[in-house]
């Protein structure tokens, strides 16, 4: 009796900030079957012990990698990094993997054709191949399937040159999506705002938060501050 030939799944680190882009690109990711996703690569600012740009804490992305049973290697990045220590410290890492024999790093970036260039240019200096698994998709229905697909999404910076202060702390919902103005990109690719995903489809369980002050940094962007609450009901 002969049996269908399974085809292997290429190992695949996904670099992850633990927004909704990240998100989508890990749900593509698992849902085209091709890949298996292994590690969630995250840069931590070491001085705040949160993830960089996001500003969110630590211990959120650890709940949020376990609700997803996934495992999240931790990059500690010091504030101000240069770009030059940036692309060290991630090599450093990289080889790591590369020398486990997986050669494959996905990212969550819809069209900014500058970055997907950067990080192709640097992985390729090592070995590994880019996988950009949203790339190109229309960035309002990129949005609208996110709330459709059931993730629930908060507002955790944004950028106030751009974007104003009300936005951050909002849930990310259509109504988010109706009030922001015409200039800001639906996924705010562009930088206008991050988010941090507690709930969806592919987690285990919500991840229970609460807001806390909104605090402005380096005059231009505004951060609300999550606080992780114990989940005490029994899975």
């Amino acid at each position: 009796m002969e049996y269908p030939v399974v085809p292997m799944r290429e190992k695949v680190i996904l670099c992850f900030s633990g927004g909704k882009d990240s998100i989508l690109a890990l749900y593509e990711l698992q849902r085209q079957r091709n890949y298996e996703v292994v590690t969630l690569l995250t840069t931590i600012t070491s001085d705040y012990d949160r993830i960089s740009m996001h500003g969110v804490k630590a211990k959120l992305l650890e709940l949020q990698a376990k609700s997803l049973g996934l495992i999240v290697e931790k990059v500690p990045i010091p504030k101000n990094t240069t770009d030059k220590q940036y692309e060290a410290k991630m090599r450093e890492v990289l080889e790591k993997y590369l020398q486990k024999g997986i050669d494959y790093v996905a990212f969550g970036d819809i069209f900014l054709e500058d970055i997907r260039g950067y990080r192709e240019t640097n992985l390729s200096k090592i070995g590994f191949k880019a996988i950009f698994p949203i790339w190109k998709r229309d960035t309002t229905k990129l949005a609208q399937s996110f709330i459709n697909l059931g993730f629930k999404a908060v507002i955790t910076c944004v950028d106030r040159h751009i974007v104003d202060k009300t936005f951050v702390g909002r849930t990310f919902d259509k109504q988010f999506l109706s009030d922001i103005p015409p200039n800001i990109d639906p996924c705010g690719e562009n930088g206008e705002f991050h988010s941090f995903v507690y709930d969806g489809p592919i987690f285990s369980k919500k991840i229970h938060h609460k807001k806390g002050r909104v605090v402005l940094k380096n005059k231009r962007f505004y951060y609300c501050d999550l606080e992780p609450i114990e989940d005490r009901t029994k899975t």
